[in-house]
This record gives structure tokens, sequence and C-alpha cells, in this order.
């Protein structure tokens, strides 16, 4: 088949790749120049690096490679993707610097809209656009007066270089990794550096006490387990059980170290609650230097506080928070999240898509109830967000075999539905419209691939347990599903 892709980030690459070695005709599309998706050096800020460790921010078959840091930056990011296009044949298949406008389902195929003014026909469409490409940016009251007053206000996307801030009053707005990120650097050359944090986030050190990798943590089967998911199995039943105690002693004193780590307490910085329930806010890495900032004066950071409205006194710009601080502010920098939305799938497409609060209803995130021919990927974002859009492109590519044995429309819509639900109470419906299914990364890998038959051995997974789980573990598993769908094995049915 002619497959279109919509995005050329990590998901829309492992996607073309994945369908090329099975056969497939693919052509990719991305409104930026280069490859990379949110490591494109379109909408990469400063500061920016990866939250998982190298090793496990990896594809199962081209692994980072061992000179890079252990939190590589975004610009190394990016150089290992397009380093990926070459390795497996993908380049002769993108087209940089073309959005899709239009898509629209036609006698069975999708037409594509480009914004160069041609169309393109394909059988099937991946829609792997990323589901952080379109910042949220807030609207302030008394914007307009701001900006004539010389102020600016920017996306964090859009703050490409930290010598925009320098000798100017920055406001950050956010207190995620990316705001977080983004304040460093701009602290080191802003005349005055301050965050406005509507709620303070558990940061978690990358090395616990110093000494111990966030990733033997958090990057963990065990780590992963010590979240509470809607199936439990095995040592996960008694860690929801008699041994919760232990469980949430073991979360929360990560917790009681990241306090003394960081002195939160010294700087008025604790968030409220338990580390145990830092997944209904977000899972943020600590940025290097930023505590340090704060300790040294050079950043400062209102808590619990928004921006009601943005204007000017005495000709310069200003910013008034919540609490009545009025602070000057020549450049404002919203790192405030993003939205997720398909805009270039028509209406009768998209009613299928959303339920009444317009969370995505994809099953196994992949496969959108009522549409034909149509499949997202990257729209599950985890710790392991390579790993997890390669084995959704499996998925995909089993799929459009007719090899993936699905249950019946109304009980795949009860499964979304109920994940929908359960993900809701998880993270306080803290899930980016159902698209983030973190803390539960290796729950929907183990749930795409043993649809498959093609999950690793319980042997490996045991290792991962303990040991930071390595995508190359997943290494056969592309090869296996070929050379199964070349031999004519695997349950077939109408795709």
């Amino acid at each position: 088949m002619r497959v279109g892709i919509i995005g050329a980030g990590v998901a829309g690459l492992a996607t073309a790749k994945t369908l090329l070695q099975a056969g497939h005709d693919v052509v990719v599309f991305d409104s930026a120049p280069d490859v990379g998706g949110v490591w494109s050096r379109t909408r990469r800020y400063p500061g920016l690096t990866t939250q998982s460790a190298r090793a496990t921010y990896g594809l199962s078959d081209y692994p980072m490679p061992k000179d890079l840091p252990e939190w590589p930056t975004g610009a190394q990011v990016q150089s290992w993707l397009e380093a990926y296009t070459v390795e497996f044949g993908i380049q002769p298949h993108l087209r940089l610097g073309v959005r899709v406008e239009r898509a629209a389902r036609e006698a069975g195929r999708w037409s594509l809209t480009l914004s160069t003014g041609g169309t393109e026909t394909v059988d099937r469409l991946v829609v792997a656009n990323g589901v952080f490409s379109e910042p949220n940016l807030p609207a302030f009251d008394g914007a307009d007066e701001f900006v004539a007053a010389g102020g600016q206000v920017l996306a964090g996307t859009d703050v490409h270089d930290a010598e925009l801030g320098r000798d100017k009053q920055v406001l950050v707005v956010g207190y995620g990794k990316s705001a977080c990120d983004v304040t460093v650097p701009l602290s080191e050359v802003a005349a005055g550096t301050h965050v406005i944090a509507r709620q303070l986030l558990w940061k978690v050190p990358r090395k616990i006490a110093g000494v111990l990798n966030f990733k033997m943590l958090l990057l963990t089967r065990m780590g992963e387990a010590l979240f509470r998911y809607h199936r439990l199995r095995g040592v996960e039943k008694f860690l929801h059980g008699p041994g919760n105690p232990i469980r949430r002693s073991m979360l929360n004193s990560v917790g009681s170290v990241s306090k003394r780590q960081f002195k939160l307490k010294r700087l008025g910085l604790v968030p409220p609650g338990t580390m145990e329930g830092i997944v209904k806010g977000a899972i943020g890495l600590a940025t290097e230097g930023f505590f340090e900032g704060v300790e040294a004066g050079t950043i400062v950071v209102h808590r619990d506080t928004t921006i009601v409205r943005l204007s000017a006194r005495d000709g310069r710009p200003v910013a008034e928070l919540s609490d009545g601080t009025v602070l000057p502010a020549d450049l404002v920098v919203c790192a405030t999240g993003f939205r997720q939305g398909v805009p270039f799938l028509e209406a009768d497409v998209q009613r299928h898509l959303f339920d009444e609060r317009t969370n995505f209803l994809l099953y196994r995130q992949i496969l959108p109830l009522g549409v034909d021919g149509l499949y997202f990927n990257g729209y599950n974002s985890s710790f392991f967000s390579p790993l997890n859009a390669e084995m959704a492109a499996v998925w995909i590519t089993a799929h459009l075999a007719g090899a993936v044995p699905l249950p019946d429309p109304g009980a795949m819509r009860r499964q979304v539905e109920a994940q929908l639900a359960f993900m809701d109470v998880a993270t306080d419906r803290h899930h980016c419209r159902g698209t983030k299914i973190i803390p539960f990364s290796l729950k929907n890998v183990d749930e795409v691939l043993d649809d498959l038959d093609l999950n690793i051995s319980k042997r490996v997974r045991a290792a991962h347990w303990l040991n930071p789980v390595d995508p190359s573990a997943y290494r056969a598993v592309t090869p296996t599903l070929v050379a199964r769908l070349r031999a004519g094995d695997g349950v077939l049915q109408d795709a």
C-alpha cells in the first residue's frame, strides 16, 4: 500500500521505517525543514534535554551513540534522528517543509491537500503530528497595551536562543520541565528572571542523593509497578495489597530526599501532597541549575500564582500577578503546555475521534473507532516514547496486513472508555486528552505486543524489573513480524 504519514518526529520516522521494511511505499510530510518533531531546530529551546536517560531513550535497532551525555541535548537527539533516516532509507520518502492542510476520505483512500498547492493520494493515513507540537499560549488581558510598550510574549518553543533575554526582565510562566529548562539559560543573561508557577510540582533528581541514577527508580518495571494500574498481575498484586506500606514508603522516600537535596523547605518550594501523587500532576526531572539559581537569587519563583493582566506603567511593560505583585516584564515566556489537535481532518472524521470531553478515543492509543484506513502514532507519550512509538508502528504494520485479532467494535469502545476513566483517576485528568500514558509506558508496550503474540520473553521482562529497560531487548520484534507476514502466518481479518 501507499501510506501517508503526517509528522517526521520519532513516531513518524519509526512508522515509516517499519512500513518500508514490510514492503509498503510511504511518504512522510512535515511542516518543519528538518526531521525530529519536538527536537527540530524550529521548536527546541535553550536548555532542552531528554527526560529519560540516553540508554533508555532509543529505538530497538538504533540506540543513541554511547559518546553522548547521559541526558542528550535537543540538537543531539535531532542529529541522531537525522542519521536514522539515512540508515534505514527513509530520506527519499520525506517531504519536509510541506504541511498537510486537509486530509479527506475519498472512495476508500485519503486525498491530502498540501501547503505547496499540490495534492497527494494515499491508501492509508498515519497521524503522527505530535501531541507536543502546538503550544497552548494563554490569552492575557491587556496584551495589546503590553506589546505597545515594548513587551513580548512567546511560547517556550519559540525561544531558540537565550540571548533573546539578555539584560531584560524575563517572566517564565509554568513549572513543568520545559519551564524550568528554559529558565536556567535565560537567567544567566537576563537582568531578572521570575517564574510564575500556578502549581508547584515534584521534581525527581537526576541522581537521587547524588548517587542513584533516576533511571534506576522510574525507568524499570518495578518503578512502573509502584503506580497502581487497573489490571494488576503477579508482584503488582502484592505491592498494591499487603505490600502497600512498603510501596508507599519507597515512593515517598524519594520525596524526602528531593526536599533535602534541593533544599526545598528552605527555598519555600515544597509542593503540596506527597511524591506518591506525582503522577497526578506531571512527573518531572529536575533541571540542573534551577534550584541552585533560586538559592543564589538569580531565579525567583512566585508559587501558587498566575498572571492576571499584562499592562504598562510609566511607559514600561509590566505583569500583574494574582497575589497583587506587579513585576517589570520585557519578555514573557509561556511554557504552558500544548494543544492536541488534528485540524487537517474533516469534521465528519473528527466526530468519531473524541468523547464529550474531547479526549481521543483510540484503541491501544492507535486505532480510532469508526474511521477506516486511519491510524495514530505518538499518541502514547511516555518515558519510553521512541520504544512505544516503534511498537505502535509494528502494530500498525500488522493491522495493515489483517494480522491483528480485534474485539468487536462495541468491546473496543468499552475498553477505550474504561482506560480513559482509569487514567482520569490515576492522573487526576492530566493525561493530555488521553494521549499521555505515563507512568504506564511498559503496560502499553505489553498490551500492543501481546495482541500480536510478539512480546519479548518473560525472562528478559523479569530482568527489567530491577534494571532500566533496554529498548534493544525488542530488537527482534520487527524482523519477526516481517518474516511472519511474508510467510503468510498470523490471524488474518479485514483491515
